[in-house]
């Protein structure tokens, strides 16, 4: 049965008998948004789709609190992450134990498909040693906050991103009142503990217009 996460729980990666897991996706999913359109005189005769472009990314942070890896959009604007002191973005880890699987720039359009927009997939047995903990975060490049966006929803599972074989565990974003007028999430973190790896649910939103300020957050307050 999978685990729904709240807010500071942590969890053992531990499956039914007691079997680590190892390999496995952190995805994100979501819905455009329908939006009425006025017409004559001031009506409201149809409606119009709107794409959201939501960005899963995550950091790897070394034993002293410091950024040593990430994975976050390649379409981020060289300038603003220059100017920001952050490398440009990439898809796969240094060491390949982790990938993501693209950006999507829309939602679901026409109802959720059942799958993950975008997917981290995860290989805990190729992570580097000097990795101490892994965090997974969510920005949003528009100007909407979470409260708007239909079915927001996190989960870590068994599979592909393309078949989803078991649910680990899940965070429904949607359903937080708490995250009206919020446009950044930091998730949860995968971390170190007595030789094993284990995952801490965060559930921690902000007003932050752009991954910068995220990531900023994450190090200075979240990774020490």
């Amino acid at each position: 049965m999978a685990i729904n996460l709240v807010k500071g729980q942590k969890i053992n990666l531990e499956k039914d008998g007691g079997k680590k897991l190892t390999h496995f996706c952190v995805g994100c999913n979501w819905g455009a948004i329908t939006v009425p359109v006025k017409k004559l005189f001031g009506f409201v005769n149809t409606t119009e789709t709107k794409n959201v472009d939501l960005d899963l990314s995550c950091i790897m942070v070394d034993a002293n609190g410091e950024m040593c890896d990430h994975i976050y959009s390649p379409l981020y604007r060289q300038e603003f992450l220059k100017s920001n002191n952050l490398p440009l973005g990439k898809l796969d880890s240094k060491d390949a134990a982790l990938h993501h699987s693209g950006d999507d720039r829309e939602g679901d359009v026409g109802g959720d498909d059942g799958l993950d927009n975008e997917i981290i997939t995860v290989n805990l047995t190729r992570v580097s040693e000097n990795v101490a903990q892994i965090f997974f975060f969510l920005n949003n490049c528009g100007p909407e906050d979470f409260s708007l966006i239909p079915y927001a929803a996190i989960r870590m599972y068994e599979g592909t991103p393309s078949r989803v074989d078991n649910i680990f565990a899940a965070y429904n974003v949607a359903t937080e009142a708490s995250y009206r007028g919020m446009r950044s999430l930091i998730m949860g973190k995968l971390y170190r503990h007595d030789n094993n790896w284990k995952f801490s649910a965060i559930g921690d939103a902000y007003p932050d217009p752009n991954i910068a300020l995220t990531i900023k957050r994450i190090l200075q307050t979240y990774a020490r």
